[in-house]
């Protein structure tokens, strides 16, 4: 900095000097890095999918209302998985809706988290013990970040779960994000099962004891008797 006071001018040394922070600059000027800002608008604005197959889904759409208003959390529910970056799996899935519940993971945009919702999604639930089509914890087929165990789960604990996610949000890195890889996608268990035929097929409907009651039958209850069994009785006559 050079002045012209005199005839001489005078460098002065900035360091000598130092800038003196007044109370107008520290109120107006905010200090923060990359990471923290990306972070934040990232955890303000988490937008779930309206995706539901069973019960679970039924607290999911209680938690819309105005009664617990998760909108205070920024979130905004979208129908299309290309707009949706929180995919909340509420309710059982079954080994036939894997395959699209993992599209519908592929179709929304990077970076994006998973919620399990309820016993079901997580080990099965009710159905683990006998049921022959269950998915045995939906981490089998999809990355979960946050599980909400429960019968199904009330609406404040998928509050509990979402404010559990933000604070992993706030902690991400930029640089670390690319090197954080999940290594148990698109895991699943073969499921070899021994296919038999159907033992109730509808054949025994056809039957003839379905079709013409025996006479004794009809004549103790009083019923007319069908077309049938009287055409039998007359070849019967008619024999001799």
């Amino acid at each position: 900095m050079v002045l012209s006071t005199n005839q001489n001018p005078k460098i002065i040394n900035p360091i000598e000097q130092p800038p003196e922070v007044t109370q107008e600059l520290s109120e107006n000027i905010i200090l923060t890095t990359v990471d923290d800002i990306y972070n934040w608008a990232r955890l303000s604005s988490l937008w779930p999918l309206l995706y539901g197959t069973a019960c679970c889904f039924i607290e999911f759409a209680a938690l819309i209302g105005s009664r617990f208003d998760f909108d205070r959390f920024g979130l905004v529910p979208r129908s299309s998985p290309r707009q949706a970056d929180l995919l909340i799996t509420a309710g059982t899935v079954t080994m036939k809706y894997g395959p699209t519940l993992v599209r519908l993971y592929e179709q929304m945009p990077e970076p994006k988290y998973v919620i399990a919702m309820g016993a079901c999604t997580i080990t099965g639930g009710m159905f683990s013990m006998d049921s022959p089509t269950a998915v045995r914890g939906v981490d089998k087929l999809i990355p979960v970040d946050i599980y909400i165990p429960g019968c199904p789960p009330r609406p404040e604990a998928i509050i509990d779960a979402v404010i559990k996610l933000r604070k992993k949000i706030s902690n991400e890195s930029l640089q670390e994000r690319g090197k954080l890889l999940q290594a148990h996608r698109y895991y699943s268990v073969r499921h070899n099962m021994k296919v038999v035929e159907p033992i109730l097929n509808g054949q025994y409907i056809q039957a003839y004891d379905r079709q013409t009651p025996p006479k004794e039958l009809t004549e103790a209850i009083g019923m007319p008797l069908p077309p049938a069994l009287q055409a039998a009785q007359k070849e019967e006559v008619t024999r001799g």
